[in-house]
């Protein structure tokens, strides 16, 4: 997505002017701030297509803080975010996946690859973000608004189980490995173990029970996970 613009919250002078010249150079428009109020009012003022953001920030929030905040708003949660932090732990890393970061790049990191991340999240950000409604025997998403009902009942949905669910949604009646969904809704490039797959499939599967809607989302035996209306045999 050429000319996105894309908001850089770093409090490091010399690391955001580093990444924010990458950025102008492969032609994205830019805004910076070095903390989460200045980051809040760049994100209303001006919706920038994608967040690159650092987890430690001066003040009382942090980086993760300000993800969960936007992903709790509705007029804000579809900007995709990645997440830029020194944490390198496994556990760091699910943490930020958790909080609704689409993408999790840890420093020191090469221009060439956040690049490369930025295209990844755009292009997947564009396919999940289609205007017409997906419906399934009841069960509708929209992506125009990120809502979820089931039988018009709206469903509270976390950000990273809406996405899995809009990415089965969109692709019903197919089976997909843990790294095939991995690759479609996380981003190849980032590093979930099988066993976090299998935690947000559990938590997607709560959120649909109590509509009766938990039986869509089928273990494929061998294989992975797939979205189907048809009893699972």
């Amino acid at each position: 997505m050429s000319n996105a613009t894309i908001l850089v919250v770093e409090d490091e002078p010399a690391i955001r002017e580093m990444i924010i010249t990458a950025l102008e150079m492969a032609s994205y428009s830019c805004l910076q701030a070095e903390d989460v109020p200045q980051a809040h009012q760049q994100v209303v003022d001006h919706r920038p297509d994608l967040i690159l953001l650092d987890w430690m920030l001066p003040g009382s929030q942090s980086g993760i803080d300000f993800c969960r905040r936007l992903k709790k708003d509705e007029l804000l949660q579809e900007t995709p975010i990645i997440m830029l932090t020194a944490k390198g732990e496994e556990d760091n890393k699910v943490q930020g996946l958790d909080a609704g970061a689409d993408d999790y790049i840890t420093k020191p990191f090469s221009t060439r690859e956040l690049l490369s991340r930025i295209k990844a999240v755009l292009r997947r950000s564009n396919a999940l973000s289609g205007d017409k409604p997906i419906e399934h025997k009841g069960l509708s998403l929209d992506p125009a608004s990120q809502r979820v009902t089931a039988d018009k009942t709206p469903v509270d949905i976390g950000p990273t189980e809406y996405r899995l669910l809009a990415f089965f949604m969109s692709h019903p009646e197919r089976a997909y490995t843990r790294a095939q969904l991995l690759d479609q809704v996380w981003g190849g490039n980032v590093y979930v173990e099988d066993r976090t797959i299998d935690v947000h499939i559990r938590r997607l599967r709560k959120v649909l029970e109590p509509y009766n809607y938990a039986g869509f989302i089928q273990t494929v035996r061998g294989t992975g996970y797939r979205f189907s209306t048809q009893v699972n045999l």
